[in-house]
């Protein structure tokens, strides 16, 4: 059977939900306040502006701002004052001042590290008496999970695409993510906004779903189809961020075919860290991509075998997403932001914070209360179970190790009750706040332009895939056997000198590429 490849288990995933203002909440391990203290807006009851002031400027703060017509001030003061000023009768309200962010275009570090911003820079290329290159007139046949095709970084991409049928078979569905965030890493646009793809907007795409909205796994047959499908719609690379350890020499039979037709199939090698061979990247016929971070590391995850051809950023890949996730917790006017623990329930929910230590059974205590937990001794799903079969109304769970991580209950597991993941930093900080009002949030809208970065040779895939695409269409003359040795003569060579199981040929460069296949 053939599978998504998604991040392993314990990997690191950092999940960043941008709206229209991009507003952001502070990052894992940071609560809103800085150091010991806080920025906020005081709220006071009419004419008490002076009685404000002064609680800020006796606690030593500063005041920023004054809102008359709103009775309120913008003030930053130490932490520890907080607490005195919201019991004081003339203030109504205390909150966060939260941070707004600049509505920018971001270049994800992957997109730069496979040279793909290069072949853009006009001055660069007419500098080398040579035409920008972007990918325009090549169709990449995407075959995933289906594509949020009104996300607003790709609004302005040629996408089409197979079956139709209703959200759980249509093409222009994504339930789950994994395709819109491949189609980004391919396409996203350069609009000024969100984040930008290897083809930003140019090359056009081809959506074959061959995955549910829960990632459901797929057949080898039906990847098979779906790859005839995609050469029929004349795609000429196709992108598999998918497989699975059990070959098919049917299969092979098939891609081999399609390659004698000129189609160029790029898949990911598999995230199990091992040297097993996953298909269909395996198959002679396919370029196998592993994945590297952003300092040009082997990812823990990625598969080492003969068969890895290249490599490609595949560790905390930001592109799009068909949702927005909001997961934190908050106490007083410090929210800390996490990460949903998968097939744990949603909603928000306030109550008094109280500690469960590891959760390793089940406490009385904890009924009506936020529990919070730290990671280790038994499992998450243990952990959650013990907490709601107590009557807790939410599950905390932080590191035991520095760093955020991200969870799951388990396949066939759930929860009523929201639980979300933290960093060791903010799980300690939190242990203070113990006896005090927290609220957990877990929400995600759907249907909207979000972003993430995900961990992954899937996310590796579609760098390699660009790339082909990008250069093919500065020669589009070249069969693909030619653009497949473009890419591997001009790899980075990462490792040890040469092809090697890790790396294969090295990092795939598309500026190098280019240049190379131009001069053949």
């Amino acid at each position: 059977m053939t599978i998504p490849l998604r991040p392993a288990p314990l990997i690191l995933v950092f999940l960043i939900s941008l709206a229209a203002v991009c507003a952001m909440a502070a990052p894992p391990d940071q609560p809103d306040a800085a150091g010991d203290n806080a920025r906020v807006f005081i709220n006071f009851t009419p004419g008490q502006k002076a009685v404000a002031k002064g609680l800020v400027e006796h606690s030593r703060g500063t005041v920023h701002h004054e809102f008359d017509e709103l009775d309120a001030i913008a003030a930053t003061l130490p932490a520890a004052a907080l607490e005195g000023i919201q019991k004081n009768p003339n203030i109504t309200l205390v909150e966060a001042d939260p941070p707004r962010y600049m509505s920018k275009e971001t270049y994800p570090y992957g997109v730069k590290m496979v040279q793909a911003t290069q072949l853009w820079d006009a001055d660069l290329n007419k500098r080398l008496d040579q035409m920008a290159t972007t990918g325009a007139g090549i169709k990449i046949g995407v075959i995933d999970s289906g594509i949020f095709k009104n996300h607003k970084d790709l609004v302005g991409v040629a996408v089409s695409g197979y079956p139709g049928g209703d959200n759980s078979t249509r093409w222009d569905y994504d339930g789950d993510g994994h395709g819109t965030h491949v189609s980004g890493t391919l396409a996203a646009s350069l609009n000024g906004a969100g984040v930008t793809g290897v083809s930003p907007g140019k090359v056009s795409l081809f959506m074959v779903r061959v995955f549910g909205n829960n990632g459901d796994w797929t057949y080898s047959s039906t990847l098979l189809d779906a790859a005839n499908r995609c050469y029929a719609a004349g795609c000429k690379v196709i992108n598999m961020s998918l497989g699975g350890a059990s070959p098919s020499s049917t299969e092979d039979r098939g891609f081999a075919s399609l390659y004698s037709k000129g189609v160029l199939s790029v898949a990911a090698a598999g995230n199990e860290g091992t040297t097993q061979v996953d298909y269909p990247a395996g198959y002679g016929s396919v370029i196998s991509v592993g994945a590297i971070d952003s300092g040009k590391r082997l990812a823990s995850f990625s598969q080492r075998n003969a068969d890895v051809e290249l490599v490609a950023p595949g560790v905390a890949v930001l592109s799009t997403v068909p949702f927005i996730e909001t997961n934190s917790i908050t106490v007083g006017t410090a929210t800390y932001s996490g990460s949903h623990i998968e097939f744990s329930g949603r909603g928000t929910v306030s109550a008094v914070l109280v500690d469960g230590g590891r959760a390793a059974a089940m406490n009385a205590a904890w009924s009506g209360k936020v529990v919070l937990v730290e990671r280790g001794d038994n499992t998450f799903n243990e952990k959650v179970q013990n907490v709601q079969n107590s009557g807790g109304l939410a599950c905390v769970i932080y590191n035991n190790i520095a760093g955020g991580f991200s969870g799951t209950l388990g396949e066939g597991n759930s929860s009523r009750i929201p639980a979300i993941a933290l960093g060791q930093a903010n799980g300690v900080t939190l242990k203070q706040s113990l006896g005090k009002t927290a609220t957990v949030t877990s929400r995600k809208e759907t249907n909207v332009s979000g972003y993430a970065r995900y961990d992954g040779t899937s996310m590796a895939a579609p760098h390699a895939a660009g790339v082909a695409a990008v250069i093919w269409s500065a020669a589009p003359g070249k069969s693909n056997a030619q653009i497949r040795s473009a890419l591997n003569a001009t790899a980075q060579d990462l490792g040890a000198a040469g092809r090697d199981n890790s790396f294969g040929f090295g990092l795939v460069q598309a500026f190098a590429a280019r240049n190379y296949l131009l001069n053949q």
